[in-house]
């Protein structure tokens, strides 16, 4: 069971009262209810619940305001343990937390931002709301967490999406008045999300709110200057405190060209305060919004939209050299001969892989979607995602990730896997022993989806799926 600290009670109270204060200690203390994010480019939420319910006895119920969200009702212990999850067919994620990329609501036409996207849960939900196109750039600051952001951004297909590594504050020296929409989910001392992680109140204290409140206005302030006059911030936390939240706001509205827009949530929520201890704030803050965890059964979030009305002073830009890496199109001579051996291989049409760019790294090579805008390419820890190997012969094999992107245009060269034990092989990276006309690459299918790749010789299929995926473990009935 968690247990509260003293000066959190104490701050809740001062803040809400003594009864919202007992409700907020009482809430956390019970298990939380489970929700996942459908992604609509790989699944049908339909077929996906009846498949959840008749392999795992995984219960779920539709939320009506949020089209591609699922309460889960039991068997929460097998939810991280299906083969859906592992090929991306849903995120597991607080319902809440859907909410500010739904709020920012990005177009496939729209250059976007996430300013701060560790481990990738709004970055995957902007990039599907883009239908996998255009151009989103997912920033992280912790190294260690760009692994994590990277194997999310693969796990859920993403095609139009670049991942950078830089203190989000600095970002405005390299980027000015050039994005059309910027989320801004800033760290914060999470006291909406202490029911999941209880360590939050080991540390929790009014230094450290206040010392995150100067990082917050520095993010946003960056934030401000990065996007295009008429363009859209969103600013949201997990976090319950007014210092992380109207306080940052307040501040920017008196320095900054900036107003807040009216938002109508899908969940239950509360007007934001506009004045708090004394401190009276702009009374447009009323338009922006608190999720209250007890009141919705999920974690406490603080939500705004911004729209920059003129233009802000130009930052020192750096000096960037331009990339000598190019993106290529399909056409071009250095990957045609490569992509048609691909096609002619898995029997792909022609016309399928004009819909990318591609990029040559030594022996590899990435694709995007062919919408992607940003040319820099030197900013960039990977843009899209693997493509394939080129080996010594010249010859390009098959990526797992490429598969699974242009799985609904493979018509060649599939190894279907017939039972679980092949299957747990297969995702272990082991060797399914078996007779198969088939012979060289292949690409492995289970049921009506393709897993990955493998490679076929001496009665043997070796799997090819990818290493950072084999730990996982999956449950059957």
């Amino acid at each position: 069971m968690i247990e509260v600290s003293e000066n959190i009670k104490s701050y809740l109270t001062s803040l809400y009262g003594k009864n919202s204060a007992d409700e907020y200690v009482y809430f956390i203390r019970h298990e939380p209810t489970q929700y996942i994010r459908v992604n609509n480019l790989k699944a049908n939420k339909k077929s996906l619940m009846k498949r959840l319910r008749d392999d795992l006895s995984i219960s779920t119920e539709e939320i009506e305001l949020i089209p591609n969200a699922l309460k889960i009702k039991s068997g929460n212990q097998f939810l991280g343990k299906t083969i859906e999850h592992i090929i991306g067919q849903y995120y597991i994620q607080g319902l809440s937390s859907m909410i500010p990329p739904l709020i920012l609501n990005p177009s496939s036409n729209d250059i976007v931002l996430d300013l701060c996207s560790a481990p990738g849960s709004k970055t995957t939900g902007l990039g599907e709301m883009m239908n996998n196109r255009g151009t989103l750039l997912a920033n992280e600051i912790a190294l260690e967490r760009v692994k994590m952001l990277v194997y999310n951004i693969d796990r859920m297909n993403l095609m139009n999406t670049g991942v950078m590594h830089f203190k989000g504050e600095s970002l405005s020296k390299t980027f000015t008045e050039y994005f059309d929409k910027i989320l801004v989910d800033a760290p914060c001392s999470g006291l909406g999300i202490i029911q999941k992680k209880e360590e939050v109140s080991n540390w929790w204290s009014l230094e450290r709110v206040a010392r995150l409140g100067e990082l917050q206005l520095r993010l946003l302030i960056a934030a401000i200057k990065m996007a295009k006059v008429g363009g859209e911030i969103v600013y949201s936390t997990c976090t319950l405190t007014p210092e992380e939240n109207e306080f940052v706001i307040n501040k920017v509205l008196h320095k900054y060209p900036v107003e807040i827009e009216e938002i109508e949530l899908p969940v239950k929520s509360r007007e934001a305060f506009t004045s708090y201890n004394g401190d009276i704030f702009h009374p447009s803050l009323s338009k922006a919004r608190r999720i209250v965890p007890w009141e919705v059964d999920s974690d406490g979030f603080f939500i705004v939209k911004l729209k920059k009305t003129g233009t802000t002073n130009s930052p020192d830009l750096l000096d960037l050299k331009s990339s000598v890496t190019r993106l290529l199109n399909h056409e071009h001579k250095d990957v045609r001969k490569l992509l048609e051996m691909v096609e002619q291989e898995f029997g792909i049409e022609n016309n399928i892989l004009s819909s990318y760019k591609f990029l040559k790294k030594k022996n590899d090579i990435y694709f995007v979607n062919n919408k992607w805008e940003e040319n820099n390419l030197d900013l960039f820890e990977r843009i899209g995602t693997k493509f394939g190997l080129i080996d010594k012969g010249n010859k390009i094999t098959l990526h797992t990730q490429a598969a699974q992107v242009l799985e609904k245009y493979i018509s060649k060269k599939i190894y279907v896997i017939e039972n679980h034990d092949d299957l747990k092989k297969y995702l272990e990276g082991g060797i399914i022993r078996k007779d198969t006309p088939i012979d060289g690459q292949c690409v492995v299918k289970y049921r009506d989806y393709i897993l990955g790749t493998a490679v076929i010789a001496n009665g043997g299929v070796k799997s090819r799926f990818p290493r950072s995926k084999r730990t996982q473990e999956i449950s059957f009935l």
